[in-house]
């Protein structure tokens, strides 16, 4: 009997094995997580888990007794080593575990902070597993002062829920501006406003030097000498594909597992898909740090395994919850030759991202409606005229209809 084995027990990883059953499999299937819980969702930990308003329970994509009920072998809390191609087994622990296709849904991790500038001080978290933030939790709700490092979304994310619990918050951002990777200057610009209306301290162009303190921190200090009290630091300065096992076992890497069109490694019976995966796009090779990518790559990934031979086609979007601000992303802002505004910089707003008549991207700030305009026009391939997108008066609703 065919046996298939998953390496990462996130998103993709549940979804490749969800998909698999969904399309037929019968064949024996193996999930293998590093962590002790069950595959859950990571954009609420940030968010509604840290605060207290979503259960641990409500986090796991499926209940516990779904693996088995749909015959799936669950491992949890040991990851996988030892990958050998050649012989098709890996290691796990003192197992030695027979694969006849693999897939390799291994993730993101959290970049540190190094240890030589306080990264291990008691006090300092970072936001990317359910342990991270049950470790943080009691912490956070007792600060006084936050400093978060890092303007991005899940610092962004981390300093409206700081502020939520009352602390004292300050984003200290080593780039001239917050979301500088990620988003656009102009989308930047309200999501500071926001921030800033909400008694954030945004300090841009500012590089941390090190933390401060014996065992506990206790301050920021500034590479401008300058110290901000801190109790509670929270680190969000990058993610990391985690490709050490793809690399150990000789699958070619770089900054990501690289795969074909189809999802396939360098080893035509080892597959990869999620956040780790790094796959032709627009003409060259991208990553896409997002939920939505995780599920259709793994999807597509888990269909080609089966023998479709069908190419993934990404379809980009990605949100991110602030205060009671939603920011809806449709796409990739690369490229672009034009961009426009409707809302005037003020929520609800949005922003359109256009190369000649082509339209890239959306970014809806509290604007549910352009999101999802945008999101379906790009979708199509519809052509739209920048003018009539800028112009108030245009009905974004008719734009669909053509």
């Amino acid at each position: 009997m065919s046996h298939i084995v998953v390496v990462g027990a996130g998103q993709a990883g549940q979804q490749i094995c969800a998909t698999l059953r969904n399309e037929g499999f019968e064949g024996r299937l193996t999930l293998i997580g590093a962590e002790t819980h069950p595959p859950y969702q990571r954009p609420p930990l940030s968010k509604g888990y840290l605060l207290g308003e979503i259960s641990r329970e409500r986090l796991f994509l499926k209940p516990e007794a779904w693996y088995a009920d749909h015959g799936i072998d669950l491992r949890l809390g040991a990851p996988a080593e030892n990958i050998d191609p050649d012989a098709r087994t890996l290691r796990l622990g003192a197992e030695v575990i027979s694969w006849d296709q693999l897939a390799i849904a291994t993730g993101l991790a959290a970049r540190p902070l190094p240890p030589e500038a306080g990264g291990d001080l008691g006090g300092v978290f970072t936001v990317r597993t359910l342990a991270d933030v049950d470790r943080m939790e009691a912490p956070l709700k007792a600060a006084r002062n936050v400093v978060v490092v890092g303007g991005g979304y899940i610092g962004l994310e981390a300093a409206a829920v700081g502020r939520k619990l009352g602390a004292e918050v300050t984003v200290v951002e080593a780039g001239p501006r917050i979301l500088g990777r990620v988003a656009s200057a102009e989308t930047a610009a309200v999501m500071r406003d926001i921030h800033i209306e909400h008694g954030v301290t945004i300090r841009e162009d500012a590089r941390l030097d090190r933390l401060v303190g014996e065992r506990q921190v206790s301050a920021a200090r500034l590479a401008n000498g300058e110290e901000l009290p801190a109790d509670v630091v929270i680190v969000g300065i990058g993610l990391i594909p985690q490709c050490s096992i793809a690399q150990a076992a000789g699958l070619k890497c770089d900054g990501g597992v690289i795969v074909d069109a189809y999802g396939r490694t360098s080893n035509p019976a080892i597959w990869a898909a999620g956040d780790c995966a790094l796959f032709p796009f627009r003409g060259g090779l991208a990553r896409l740090e997002s939920v939505q990518n995780a599920i259709d790559m793994a999807q597509a990934v888990a269909r080609n395994m089966l023998g479709a031979e069908k190419p993934y086609e990404p379809m980009p979007w990605f949100w991110s919850d602030q205060y009671d601000v939603k920011l809806q992303i449709a796409g990739l802002n690369t490229g672009y030759d034009r961009v426009v505004m409707r809302g005037a910089g003020k929520v609800p707003m949005s922003l359109w991202y256009f190369c000649g008549s082509e339209l890239r991207a959306v970014d809806a700030v509290g604007d549910a409606r352009a999101y999802m305009v945008g999101k379906r026009l790009i979708e199509s391939g519809a052509r739209v005229a920048p003018d009539e997108v800028a112009d108030p008066e245009t009905d974004l609703k008719a734009l669909l209809k053509r």
